[in-house]
């Protein structure tokens, strides 16, 4: 065995993935630590260390993991967004890279890439963009819609609330929320008694339609996303099987050799 193999074995072992999630975790409430004012004046050295420690540690697996994988390293993109997570806490936080000092909390979402848990869920929520795209215009479209509506009818009325298209717009969203709807309906049914029909209808297709919509798709690309990789796994097995199976026969085609050749003796 290769020391790349070594390595790449020593980086996919659980026990090893299992060390790098605990050291998020405690790098993660390390950093948490350090909001507090009385902490840092108290153990900002401390918490300082440990930040770097954790660093350094998250830098040595990622050169591993580059020693071991080379090229292939860059094909996965959890890999790649390690990398970019980890650099960006690399990078020195003084001067005009000072800002840079508040996104070392990212480090925190590598627990997405180390979980396959959580990779299963950020991956079926990637796959379910495009369906998602289409429900997000088509909640817009009403949205619009229903704003021009509330507009021509309730403008005169509330217009601290739909005095033009762009009030109307953020109003409606929030009344597709649910924030406080029924005191803005109220207000307009003061003067317009049947308004309640208008938001009874929108917040029927808003809400319970359209947002549901979002759900089922999100649902969608999460099963299809177990679907494959169940077919991967199956797929895994199938070649193991394949291998055992050769060996298997090769060994009979070798026996049947030695006994041709004890019969020919």
């Amino acid at each position: 065995m290769t020391g790349r193999e070594t390595v790449a074995r020593v980086v996919e072992d659980r026990r090893f993935q299992n060390f790098i999630i605990a050291v998020i975790v405690f790098n993660a409430v390390t950093l948490g630590l350090e909001t507090s004012t009385r902490m840092v004046a108290e153990h900002g050295s401390l918490l300082h260390t440990v930040d770097y420690v954790a660093l350094g540690i998250f830098v040595l697996e990622l050169g591993a993991k580059l020693y071991a994988y080379r090229g292939k390293f860059f094909r996965d993109p959890w890999n790649i967004f390690d990398l970019v997570v980890v650099g960006i806490a690399v990078i020195p936080t003084t001067g005009p890279f000072a800002v840079l000092r508040a996104l070392r909390v990212l480090r925190v979402l590598r627990l997405i890439s180390v979980v396959p848990s959580m990779r299963k869920v950020v991956t079926g929520l990637l796959a379910a963009i495009p369906g998602m795209a289409s429900i997000a215009a088509l909640l817009a479209l009403i949205i619009f819609v229903a704003g021009v509506m509330a507009t021509k009818l309730f403008g005169a009325i509330s217009p601290e609330n739909f005095g033009d298209l762009g009030t109307s717009l953020f109003t409606l969203f929030q009344v597709m929320t649910g924030e406080a709807w029924p005191d803005i309906a109220k207000e307009v049914m003061r003067e317009a008694p049947m308004a309640w029909v208008f938001f009874v209808v929108y917040i029927l297709v808003s809400s319970f339609a359209v947002l549901n919509l979002f759900i089922a798709v999100v649902v969608s690309g999460m099963e299809d996303e177990l679907r494959q990789d169940i077919r991967e796994e199956e797929a895994k097995q199938a070649e193991t099987q394949a291998v055992a199976n050769k060996e298997i026969l090769d060994e009979l085609r070798a026996l049947r050799a030695e006994v041709s050749a004890l019969r020919r003796q």
